[in-house]
């Protein structure tokens, strides 16, 4: 399971060191996508494959099936971890995410989150204002 905050940087060649925390359980190869809320999702092998299973699952008929396992799917690279601990993240995927300097990296219990560290300080801090009424909400569909 993967949780916590840490804040990293991206080196002159565009590598980033994973927190400890998340190494292990990453593994020596993991993949990375695009994700949701322009974040990067980063995930061992294990659950990448289940992921990817649910997606291919889904009847591609419908528009909205298709656009998400385009987005999803062409968006993914798998990438290993180096001797110093450190992993490449492509171009596309660094724009995509907005990714400058400074990154934030979220445990999200299945899944690594990368965030450019701007975004990711605005996307919290609406999220804490709301916070209550997302957990009222919550607890009305009975998911707290």
């Amino acid at each position: 399971m993967f949780i916590g905050e840490y804040e990293h940087t991206l080196d002159e060649k565009k590598r980033i060191s994973l927190p400890k925390a998340f190494r292990t359980a990453l593994g020596k190869k993991m993949v990375i996508t695009r994700g949701l809320d322009n974040c990067l999702f980063i995930y061992s092998l294990k659950n990448w494959e289940r992921v990817a299973a649910k997606l291919g699952s889904l009847s591609f008929a419908g528009a909205d099936t298709r656009g998400f396992n385009r987005f999803m799917l062409s968006g993914a690279v798998e990438v290993e971890v180096d001797a110093a601990g450190r992993i490449l993240i492509s171009e596309h995927q660094r724009a995509f995410a907005g990714l400058k300097r400074e990154v934030i990296f979220a445990g999200l219990s299945d899944r690594v989150e990368v965030w450019d560290k701007a975004r990711w300080h605005e996307y919290i801090q609406r999220i804490e204002k709301n916070a209550d009424a997302l957990g009222e909400r919550l607890k009305e569909i009975g998911a707290l």
